[in-house]
């Protein structure tokens, strides 16, 4: 493991006693081993001729599943206080599969390094897609047997747990406009998707009470939406936006009621349902990367975040102009951290429980990432405006831990704080793994006083 010394950017500004900094990643994105599980849906899209930009799969990926010691080690020597991992699905059903998973914790605990699994990121098993997937409401309570299985065997080492991961990009990738797996281009025939996944992750809630767990959430992505104009129709596109990618996925959760009329679309019996989805949660977990520009429909297809928008969506996404931009094109702007965190804080009062930042992160080359340092500084930073402001957060994970098949893009987006070299699996950390590592140190210096 590298270990020569960063140019050490100022210090970072002060936590609360507690504060718990981690790092991420998802299974599919770095197991690799797919031969030791059942497939999912990401197997099956991947291998569509077309729908990966680099044509490959995530059959080896990082290899985690037997490199996880390695991996687990460099968590131990980034220092970080805890790990955030998904829980394969297709694994758990297949022969041995939570071994792996019992193993992985029980590294994790003697690393001094705390487990937060992630119990559904994406890769939902092809059997239950073959019966419906995400449009049918037995999935809900398939996933509630899901987790009751894993909490019964790992609930008495873990005790963070998040249920979801990003069910909006979910829904509008991969049901709605087809980009990501499983590849349903419904547009807003995709609500139910929606519906049914929050209804898993409340039947999940309760199923992990059930097994004794105390210290539950979710992982939403969420970002500020910003008008292109003061001009009445971009006002009104961004409103529609911001309530489709952030009301539709936090109201349900927080405050058990589906905004403005968006609960007649759904299926089922939505009152008692909402019952179920707004189980109370321990903290509030957000994905944040970049705030969106919205403006009215321009009747073109539209290029955003690596995929093609097309021409009949109700608003149209625009550049967010004179702010630097990752490899990935994804703008930056920290400050967009704090917008989000304080409108959370003013929107839903006392039903909004503390939160955690489950992931930040941005893409960029080169194994001396200043770029990504000063990604990760300024919203770190950013973070803690948001605190000083009176948001209760309580912590904060980087995305990633490693480089890894990122989705659609393949290969070709390096998140990690850890070069992987796809070809001989060879982990190398960066200067960003670095960086973090050595403002970790100092905040737990400055906590002892």
């Amino acid at each position: 493991m590298a270990t020569d010394a960063v140019h050490p950017a100022p210090e970072l500004p002060g936590f609360p006693d507690g504060f718990l900094w981690g790092v991420s990643t998802s299974a599919h994105q770095i197991e690799g081993a797919v031969e030791e599980r059942e497939p999912s849906v990401w197997d099956v899209f991947s291998a569509e001729p077309g729908r990966i930009k680099d044509g490959s799969t995530a059959a080896v990926a990082c290899d985690h599943v037997h490199r996880h010691r390695e991996d687990v080690a460099l968590l131990a020597g980034l220092g970080v206080d805890a790990y955030r991992f998904s829980i394969s699905w297709p694994r758990v059903r297949s022969a041995g599969g939570l071994d792996f998973y019992d193993r992985l914790v029980d590294e994790l605990c003697a690393a001094g390094v705390r487990p937060v699994p992630t119990l559904f990121h994406w890769d939902l098993p092809t059997a239950l897609h073959d019966k419906g997937g995400w449009l049918e409401r037995d999935t809900a309570a398939r996933f509630a047997d899901h987790v009751a299985t894993v909490a019964d065997r790992l609930g008495d080492r873990v005790h963070k747990w998040i249920t979801l991961n990003e069910p909006a990009e979910h829904t509008l990738f991969g049901h709605a406009l087809g980009a990501h797996a499983p590849g349903e281009r419904l547009m807003f025939d995709a609500l139910p998707a929606a519906h049914h996944q929050l209804l898993a992750h409340g039947l999940a809630v309760r199923a992990l009470r059930a097994a004794g767990a105390a210290d539950i959430g979710i992982a939403n992505s969420h970002g500020p939406t910003w008008p292109a104009s003061p001009e009445q129709p971009d006002l009104d596109a961004a409103a529609f936006y911001d309530l489709l990618l952030n009301r539709l996925f936090a109201e349900p959760v927080l405050l058990g009621a589906y905004p403005d009329g968006t609960g007649d679309l759904m299926p089922g019996d939505v009152a008692a349902d909402l019952k179920v989805i707004s189980e109370p949660l321990d903290w509030y977990g957000v994905n944040y990367y970049a705030p969106t520009k919205v403006g009215a429909p321009k009747g073109t297809e539209i290029e955003f975040g690596g995929l093609t928008l097309p021409a009949d969506l109700p608003f149209s996404v625009q550049d967010v102009e004179d702010v630097p931009v990752t490899d990935f094109g994804w703008p930056v702007v920290p400050e967009g951290l704090t917008e989000l965190l304080t409108g959370f804080r003013d929107r839903y009062g006392d039903r909004l429980p503390p939160i955690v930042i489950t992931e930040n992160g941005c893409s960029y080359e080169g194994l001396d990432d200043q770029d990504r340092i000063a990604y990760l500084d300024g919203h770190i930073r950013a973070l803690h405006r948001a605190v000083r402001a009176g948001v209760d957060v309580r912590g904060y994970f980087v995305w990633s831990l490693l480089d890894n098949w990122e989705w659609a893009e393949g290969y070709a987006r390096r998140f990690g704080l850890v070069h992987v070299d796809y070809a001989t699996g060879k982990r190398t950390p960066k200067s960003s793994y670095r960086w973090f590592r050595d403002r970790l140190l100092a905040q737990r210096a400055r906590a002892r006083g």
